[in-house]
Order: structure tokens, then C-alpha cells, then sequence
């Protein structure tokens, strides 16, 4: 809706794009997605379009072919496609997430060889931490790389792979003992972790000597986008490809790429949620019970009033974060809160939506059983509430100590 999540202090620029996004999203997303999202088909026309106005590029440095914008831009055209289907915006993220991680963390010649085509979209990321065992606890990885002259062997099993079949270059998080006695290792697993670039041919099965992606795991919602395992048996990956050529980084580096994505989560429970409140609010208008339509109901008009009001105030948390992270300061505490927030809304605005519809929203005919099933997964994107509010009170400890 035009009234909701409106964002003050845009430039020009800023509002251009958003203005193309929103019609592509408008007019070649909406009228399409839940065809797609029924039949679990990979929208490879929408992702062709998207490559089209650039977005994949869209945090990529000018030097590098991107269009070198703003987290905050970013975010923004997140929350416009995930308003449109939350599986579209899924496929962009973890591209994104790894080329920001190359950005920040990648020697020259990582960011020279690969930042061009994937500002232009010819090399497709994706990234991986989780195992089928950890779940939140990283530090208990157990895929692992041993050097072995001028390249490491990488082995292990990793889990959770957005975009796993269709990219073609994985950043894979690992463990490295080279330089740490076992001892050292066991008592700072973090220090002890190294991130490697992956290249591998797109599809599933043998993508390339060593590497397997298994078939994409069957889901209740985010469907379309492809969730794999990664298995790795004797992965020979040469020391060029560590990423920022030392090892024992890999962790900080992860949740550096992790925090920004955490901005992203939360723009795609805003827009999820706009798109619920659009679809609540326009089908209350049209049935009519008791001889006027259902929006006359008091009941329901209390329950649009809570919707817009999370809407508008997920919003907001998720642009402060953005912003936040764009002006070069720690955000963690407000990534944290905005992806808690964000997710959390997202689910009850989609349930209040589905109430108002009644039996209709339990009709695979109607849009918002489709959102039903997609605002589940924002609430373990990128961390579950409970590693959020984690997050938030150490943080909210620090900057409140007891001073007694």
C-alpha cells in the first residue's frame, strides 16, 4: 500500500530504482508467482529480468561492473521482490551475501576475477555454515580442509544450501586446523575455521571432481528457489581460492556476510507482510456479512489497525539497521532486533491476513495460502528468534554495564 513503509530521506537515485523494481515486481512477479510456487519451478524468466536492471550487482563497487549502492537500496528492493514472492528474493540474497563478502574480505585478485560476472550475473553465489548436526551452534562444524602442498582437500557434509543447484560459486565454511595445536583448536573452534570459494558447474549430482549436490529437499513453502546438501569427498580446491588468502578467518568473515543478511531476512519479512496486508484489507472490502461488508466490523477493523502498525514499525527497525551498517558503524544490535522483529510480524500480520479470509485462505486459489506457508521459514533464516534475542541481550549487556 502507497500510505505504508514509506522510507524518508531517499535520493533521487534511490527512488528510481525502487520505482522499477516495484513495477517489475508488479507486473512480471505478482501475476506469476503462485502458479510457480505450486508447480516448485526455478522462475528463471524473473531472474533473467533481474539480471536485466542489474540487481544482481546492485552492492558490487562501480570499479567491479555493480552499480555500487547502499545496503539501505538494497534492503529496499528486497522488501519490494519478497513483497512480489519471497522465493525470488531468496535467490538473490545469498548471491548478494557472498559478493559482499568478497567486497570486504577478498584479496584483489578474488575481487577482480570474480566481483565483474557476478555484477553481471554470469557467476551465481551461494554460501554455506550449516550441518545436518549443528543447527545455530557453528562451532560444532566438522567438515574440514587439510592442505596438502599448493591446495587443501576439503571433506564433510554441509546442509541448508539456498541456491545450491543453480549457483556456481559457493562459499564454504570449514574447519582448518594449519597453524593451531589440537589443544588451541578445541578450546577456539572460531579461530580455527577458514572460508574457501567454491566453483562448480550448475545442477545437481557431481558438479565437479569431489563435489555432489544432491537433488533440492523438499519443503512446505520457499518454493521454486533450490535448498540442497553440499557433499564434499575430496574436494581439491587450490590455496588461492581461501578467502582473503589467510585461513583461520572464515568465521568473522561469515558473520560478517551473516549480519548484513540478517537485514535481508528482515526486509523479506516487511514485504511478505505489506503483501499480506494488502491482500487482508482489499478482500475485507469486498465480502460482505450481515449486510455490509466484513471492513465495517469493528473486529475487523481492529485487526487491519494491528497489522499496519506492525507493517509500518517493521519497517522502520529494518531501515535504522540498514542504515546503521551504511554509515560504517557496528549493527548487530539492530540487525538483530529488526530480523527478530521483521519475522516475528511478518508471521501474525500473515496469520491475521489468512483469519480474515476465512475458509477462502485455506484454498490453494487464494494468494495468502502461499504466504502461509513462506513467512515460517524468516523465523530460522539467518538465525532463530532465540539466537537473535541472544545476540540482542549481550549486546544490550554491554552497553548497560552495571557500573558498582
Amino acid at each position: 500500500m502507497a500510505r505504508l513503509a514509506q522510507t524518508a530521506g531517499l535520493t533521487d537515485i534511490q527512488q528510481e530504482i525502487l520505482s522499477t523494481v516495484r513495477d517489475f515486481v508488479d507486473k512480471e512477479i505478482i501475476p506469476v508467482a503462485t502458479e510457480l510456487e505450486h508447480r516448485d519451478e526455478y522462475p528463471q524468466q524473473i531472474v533473467d529480468g533481474l539480471k536485466e536492471l542489474g540487481l544482481f550487482g546492485l552492492m558490487i563497487p562501480e570499479e567491479y561492473g555493480g552499480l555500487g549502492e547502499s545496503l539501505l537500496t538494497y534492503a529496499l528492493c528486497v522488501e519490494e521482490i519478497a513483497r512480489g514472492w519471497m522465493s525470488v528474493s531468496g535467490i538473490i540474497n545469498t548471491h548478494f551475501i557472498v559478493a559482499y563478502m568478497l567486497k570486504q574480505h577478498g584479496t584483489e585478485e578474488q575481487k577482480e576475477y570474480f566481483l565483474p560476472r557476478m555484477a553481471a550475473g554470469e557467476i551465481r553465489g551461494a554460501f554455506s555454515m550449516s550441518e545436518p548436526a549443528l543447527g545455530s551452534d557453528v562451532s560444532a562444524i566438522t567438515s574440514k580442509a587439510v592442505k596438502d602442498g599448493e591446495e587443501y582437500v576439503l571433506n564433510g557434509q554441509k546442509m541448508w544450501l539456498t541456491n545450491g543447484g543453480t549457483s556456481t560459486l559457493v562459499a564454504v565454511l570449514v574447519k582448518s586446523d594449519e597453524g593451531h595445536s589440537p589443544e588451541e583448536a578445541a578450546a577456539k573452534p572460531h579461530k580455527s575455521m577458514t572460508t574457501f570459494l567454491v566453483e562448480k558447474e550448475p545442477g545437481f549430482g557431481e558438479v565437479r571432481p569431489g563435489l555432489t549436490i544432491p537433488g533440492k529437499i523438499d519443503k512446505m513453502g520457499y518454493k521454486g528457489v533450490d535448498t540442497t546438501e553440499l557433499i564434499m569427498d575430496g574436494l581439491r580446491i587450490p590455496a588461492n581460492r581461501v578467502l582473503g588468502g589467510v585461513t583461520g578467518r572464515g568465521f568473522y568473515q561469515m558473520m560478517d556476510g551473516v549480519e548484513v543478511g540478517r537485514v535481508n531476512v528482515a526486509a523479506r519479512g516487511c514485504g511478505v507482510a505489506q503483501r499480506a496486508f494488502e491482500l487482508g484489507v482489499s478482500y475485507a472490502q469486498q465480502r460482505h456479512t450481515f449486510g455490509k461488508a466484513i471492513a465495517q466490523h469493528q473486529a475487523i477493523q481492529f485487526k487491519l489497525a494491528e497489522m499496519a502498525t506492525k507493517v509500518e514499525a517493521a519497517h522502520a527497525m529494518m531501515v535504522n539497521a540498514a542504515r546503521k551498517k551504511d554509515s560504517g558503524e557496528r549493527n548487530d544490535l539492530e540487525a538483530g532486533m529488526a530480523k527478530y522483529l521483521a519475522s516475528e510480524y511478518c508471521k501474525e500480520v500473515v496469520e491475521d491476513a489468512f483469519r480474515i479470509h476465512g475458509g477462502y485462505g485455506f484454498s490453494k486459489e487464494y494468494e495468502i495460502e502461499r504466504l502461509y506457508r513462506e513467512a515460517p521459514m524468516l523465523l530460522i533464516g539467518e538465525g532463530t528468534a532465540e539466537i537473535q534475542k541472544m545476540i540482542i541481550g549481550r549486546r544490550l549487556l554491554e552497553e548497560y554495564r552495571f557500573q558498582g
